[in-house]
């Protein structure tokens, strides 16, 4: 519940601590003396969104801070989720600086506006005039059944299959698209794979044809050269090899006399090897050498070929074609397989429609199994303010598409008098008639709902006298299980509360400041008789303020 809430700088509120209790609190004060300040204060450190006209002194930020006992109502989890210190006294803080900034805080940790405003929803519900129009809102009444039904649960599982059956319904919708629009450029597509797959693709290999080429297109000057330089080696008059024969044979013979000798003549032994060597290998050369164009046009045709390819992917490394192939390789077999992947998407898409209609199916006959307690409770409830033949028409149809709130259309049909013909509730409730309709809705809904804390702004408009008694006495009783706020210009309502406050404006050199005060037993009085008579307080208004508030 709140149990403190501080304003600084906001408004026409330059400074304000108060503290509340459990139980029935009311708010009274003139019309203009700031009663929407107060809720717009608390609806800022709820996640509302706010602007530099907030600040009541430019120059200042404004800080607005509320307190709250949260130890009964399970939100540890929450706290874990988010990332947050839990504190069973858990205080909320929101900060607006002069430039245009703010900030928001919980248990001095940083959080986003969302979450500020998820665990705001979590904490209270500040019900204004304008909220009374959700009543006539479809998504609204079918959660007053919701929680009736007990349908929480349900629903969360069934949004987790919904979130997952529209993720393959999208799924499926793209596969289509792409083998509609694939099988246009399939063909042209596989014609690509094709010849880059006949293509000699792999690292190096233009580096290698090139060099074979060049070997190949001077395959007659490699022969003339290898030729003479066999020639020189092996000629039987002036050639290397029988001249060094020569030499080893000498330095063959100075190795008996010393190991200089034998040093020089194994240097020549080894020079003698190689040359041999070498002799063998352009032997083999000249062997194996020979004028091929047949294969000078083989790979002439295969430079062209990878030539041709680099310049029609635009791409300037075999690397990089290498890369080509392989993503036209995946779009022809996607393509390929794409019909499988729809009817692997399509068994997956009914699977999850089954689960989902057993779901929505489930929470159908849940919802229609308390709609004759919830009939029965808001025209019972209704008797005592003013509307004994009030009666509800209340239907739950299957709805054709599914929807957040299940599969259901929920017909919530209502006539205010006897005999009368049903309608909706926004085309024949009155605006009195749908505030005491909300009220008694909030109050069923307080019975299912573990919510700390329910603030009503003037929920009792449009009523009086005896009516408006038996609305502060519906929100008596809900504050026997939760916390109940409500501002109210009616003394018949006010005299019900555990607590009052007052809010009152003043006026002096510095300007116009709101305040909000609690007003002592002898305050109430004077307060209320106010409220029934005016600023002159008769005696006759003193003795029925006493009067109400004895009987409250």
């Amino acid at each position: 519940m709140l149990t403190n809430i501080s304003i600084k700088n906001y408004a026409l509120i330059d400074h304000l601590n108060v503290a509340f209790t459990n139980g029935f609190t009311v708010i009274t004060g003139e019309t203009g003396a700031g009663k929407s300040i107060l809720l717009g204060g608390l609806s800022l450190v709820l996640g509302k969104r706010a602007d530099l006209s907030s600040l009541r002194d430019k120059t200042v930020k404004c800080i607005i801070e509320a307190e709250f006992l949260i130890d009964k109502y399970n939100l540890k989890r929450f706290f874990e989720k988010n990332d947050l210190d839990y504190e069973d006294t858990t205080i909320i803080r929101r900060e607006i600086k002069p430039s245009g900034k703010s900030r928001a805080f919980i248990n001095d940790s940083p959080v986003t506006l969302d979450i500020l405003s998820k665990l705001g929803d979590r904490l209270i519900d500040v019900h204004s005039q304008h909220q009374t129009l959700q009543l006539t809102d479809n998504d609204f009444q079918l959660k007053v059944v919701d929680a009736l039904a007990d349908n929480n649960a349900k629903l969360q599982k069934y949004r987790e299959a919904l979130k997952l059956y529209q993720s393959l319904v999208k799924e499926l919708q793209e596969l289509i698209e792409f083998r509609d629009n694939a099988s246009k450029e399939q063909d042209y597509n596989s014609f690509l794979l094709k010849e880059l797959e006949s293509a000699p693709l792999k690292e190096g290999v233009i580096e290698e044809l090139e060099q074979q080429y060049e070997q190949l297109n001077n395959v007659e000057s490699i022969m003339e050269q290898l030729a003479a330089g066999n020639q020189v080696l092996n000629d039987e008059q002036v050639g290397v090899v029988e001249a060094l024969s020569q030499l080893k044979q000498i330095t063959s013979k100075l190795s008996g006399y010393g190991t200089q000798y034998t040093s020089l003549n194994e240097r020549v032994q080894s020079v003698f090897i190689e040359l041999d060597d070498i002799s063998s290998e352009l032997e083999n050369y000249i062997e194996n050498t020979e004028v091929n164009p047949k294969l000078l046009e083989e790979v002439n045709g295969k430079l062209q070929l990878l030539y041709d390819l680099q310049k029609k992917h635009s791409v300037l490394t075999i690397s990089e074609l290498i890369t080509v192939r392989e993503g036209l390789s995946e779009k022809v077999s996607t393509t390929e397989n794409i019909e499988a992947a729809i009817k692997e998407k399509e068994e997956r898409l009914l699977n999850g429609r089954e689960i989902l209609e057993k779901l929505a199916l489930d929470i159908r006959k849940r919802r229609e199994k308390v709609i004759p307690s919830l009939k029965k409770q808001l025209e019972s409830a209704l008797i005592p303010l003013g509307m004994p033949s009030a009666s509800f028409k209340i239907e739950i149809k299957p709805a054709k598409d599914y929807r957040v709130t299940g599969k259901d259309d929920l017909i919530f049909l209502f006539s205010a008098n006897k005999g009368g013909n049903y309608g909706e509730l926004k085309k024949v409730a009155s605006g009195g008639e749908l505030s005491r309709i909300m009220l008694v809705i909030k109050a069923i809904l307080a019975k299912y709902e573990n919510l700390p804390t329910i603030m009503f702004d003037e929920i009792d408009s449009g009523v009086s006298g005896e009516i408006s008694s038996q609305m502060g006495v519906i929100m008596k009783n809900m504050s026997l299980d939760m916390q109940v706020f409500s501002i109210t210009h009616l003394p018949q309502v006010a005299s019900k509360g555990k607590q009052h406050y007052k809010v009152k404006k003043t006026e002096d050199n510095k300007g116009t400041t709101t305040s909000l005060y609690k007003l002592s037993d002898e305050e109430r009085v004077i307060e209320l008789a106010e409220m029934l008579g005016g600023k002159e307080r008769s005696d006759s208004a003193m003795v029925h303020a006493k009067e109400l508030l004895n009987g409250a």
